[in-house]
This record gives C-alpha cells, sequence and structure tokens, in this order.
C-alpha cells in the first residue's frame, strides 16, 4: 500500500485568543533557559513528525497495530518531543489534532510554548485534498471544496505559529496543468495574507521533468510563498532520488522530510543512501527544518532516535 493510499484509509468523517499568563511565563523562561543560550547547534536544524507515531494516534492507527504501541495525545506531543530526543521543532499531521476549536488550539499552542518549541509545518492529509483528484479535479465544485480545506489548515497554522503547511496536488493531468497552478496560486495568495508558505511534498516516482512535481508546480505558480518539501523516502530508486532531490531542495523554504525507512541494527538507513541526501540539501544551501518521519517497522520511538542520531552525524 503506498503512503498515500494509506493516508487516504485513515481519514474519517468529519480568532484565537491570546496565549494566557502561564504560557506567556514560560515564553519569559524559555528566554533564559540553557538551551536557548548556547546558540545554534545541530538538534536546532531537527525536528519530528508526529506522522511518525500513527499508530499512537486514534485517526490514523493501522488496524493490525499491536495494542503495546500505547495512546498518544497530541498535547502531550511536544513534551514527549522536548523530553526524549531534546528536539524542539515540530510537525504535526492534521488528522492528530482533535480540534480546530479555538479553545483547543489555545491549549495546544500552550503546550508548544511549555516545551519551548514550534510548530514548523502541518501536514493537510485531509479528506477534501483526497477526494477525487483533489486540487487537480477538472470539476470546479471539487477543487473549491479542496481549496476551501486547505485554506482552513493555513488558518490553523496561523493561530498555531507555524511556517508553512503541506497539501497534495491530488491526481494532475499533464493536458491541463493550468488548474492545478491556479489551485495553488489561489492557496499561495492566502498563505502570503497569513505569513503561512505552502508547499508540496514528493511522491514516489515523482521526477523534476514531468509536470506534477513539486518543482514544476512551484515553477508555474512562482513566489516565495510556494515551494518543496523534499521526501528523502518517496522515490522508486537511488539514481531518481539523486536526480530529483537537487531540485527539490533548490524551491525548499522550510523543513525537509528526513524519512526512516529500514534502519539496521547500529540505526544506518539501508534502503537509501541518507548521507548522500543531507548532502544534496547541503550543497543546494538548504537551512531549513530536517522533520524527522520514521516509517519504519519496530518501535517508532527508537526508530526516531535513530534517525535523529544519523542525521546528526552529517549536519
Amino acid at each position: 500500500m503506498t503512503r498515500r493510499e494509506l493516508l487516504a484509509s485513515w481519514l474519517l468523517p468529519a480568532g484565537m485568543a491570546c496565549v494566557d499568563e502561564m504560557a506567556r511565563a514560560q515564553t519569559r523562561r524559555r528566554r533564559a533557559a540553557p538551551h536557548s543560550a548556547r546558540g545554534p547547534g545541530k538538534l536546532d536544524r531537527v525536528g519530528v513528525s508526529s506522522l511518525s507515531f500513527h499508530n499512537s494516534f486514534p485517526a490514523t492507527r493501522d488496524a493490525a497495530a499491536p495494542a503495546s504501541t500505547g495512546k498518544l495525545a497530541l498535547l502531550d506531543f511536544p513534551e514527549m518531543v522536548a523530553d526524549r530526543y531534546k528536539v524542539h521543532n515540530l510537525e504535526f499531521t492534521a488528522l492528530h489534532l482533535a480540534s480546530v476549536e479555538p479553545a483547543y488550539l489555545l491549549e495546544l499552542k500552550s503546550s508548544v510554548l511549555r516545551a519551548h518549541s514550534r510548530v514548523i509545518n502541518i501536514a493537510a492529509d485531509i479528506r477534501e485534498l483526497e477526494s477525487g483528484a483533489g486540487l487537480s479535479d477538472p470539476s470546479a465544485g471539487a477543487r473549491e471544496a479542496a481549496i476551501a480545506g486547505a485554506k482552513k489548515w493555513i488558518d490553523v497554522a496561523r493561530q498555531l505559529g507555524a511556517r508553512s503547511v503541506s497539501c497534495d496536488p491530488g491526481a494532475v493531468d499533464p493536458g491541463n496543468l493550468q488548474i492545478t497552478f491556479d489551485s495553488f496560486r489561489r492557496l499561495a495568495a492566502y498563505g502570503r495574507g497569513k505569513s503561512i508558505v505552502v508547499l508540496i511534498e514528493n511522491r514516489a516516482g515523482a521526477d523534476s521533468s514531468i509536470p506534477d512535481s513539486p518543482a514544476s508546480i512551484g515553477r508555474g505558480v512562482g513566489g516565495p510563498f510556494i515551494g518543496a518539501l523534499p521526501d528523502f523516502g518517496n522515490f522508486t530508486d537511488e539514481a531518481a532520488r539523486t536526480r530529483v532531490l537537487p531540485t527539490l531542495f533548490a524551491c525548499a523554504h522550510t523543513l525537509c522530510h528526513a524519512t526512516g525507512l529500514k534502519l539496521d541494527a547500529a540505526g544506518s538507513e539501508t534502503a537509501f543512501n541518507f548521507q548522500r541526501c543531507v548532502q544534496i540539501a547541503q550543497k543546494a544551501g538548504f537551512r531549513g527544518i530536517y522533520s524527522v518521519d520514521y516509517e519504519g517497522d519496530g518501535n517508532p520511538y527508537d526508530g526516531v532516535q535513530k534517525v535523529v542520531n544519523e542525521l546528526l552525524l552529517y549536519l
């Protein structure tokens, strides 16, 4: 099953106030905290995606997941990541938010601040973008629904202080690219008003020369509020990965996915050349966050740590 199909199978039917005084106090303490005084370090370039723990969230839990996986609420995610991995950059999956009501978003924002952390990206893996051809659907009504759904998550990202929202373009028609470009132009314009960048992640088999690649859409839309979200793992083979990643990193604004697929006992990625991916990012001048997206077997808590460790070797 592909990642896109898996995400689709998870989909369920379905003025933020000022941060309270406790959160403001936490912010003041953060400015004086040792980790912020030490200056930039390698861990400051590392993030963790909530999708790494998809089986711990009810909305994305696989039916065959073992009971020992346990449960995790997004409200507890920032503290867990900070305590366990000493990482303070977070990526949320939209399906993991229990609500988009102001009271919940306020509580979630407060939990991020208490962990001395920040939200970098929200992955808008939502029903509207998976319905039909999503943002590339030939039906104007379907596209409008997809655009409205994505805009909602741009609003949520703004309220949580995130930098970006990633949106899948859907089933792009090579013979009618303008409808895809138009959808992303509208999202990028909306994002500009909220200071939120709209990102497009590469999918397995993507190539910078084909019309539905993130780089091609970015060029078709143009401007600083549209960009790519390079994923180390989403390629059919090493040749495609080496060929396409430089093009994606040339238009990567906020983060990439440092994917963990198949790690050996020592914690090294064996499914692809992880070090080369980092080198490509560095050569392109990428200055964003490497968000750990663990997709391998076994304990995800251990898997995420191994990917973090491997990143620290090469950053």
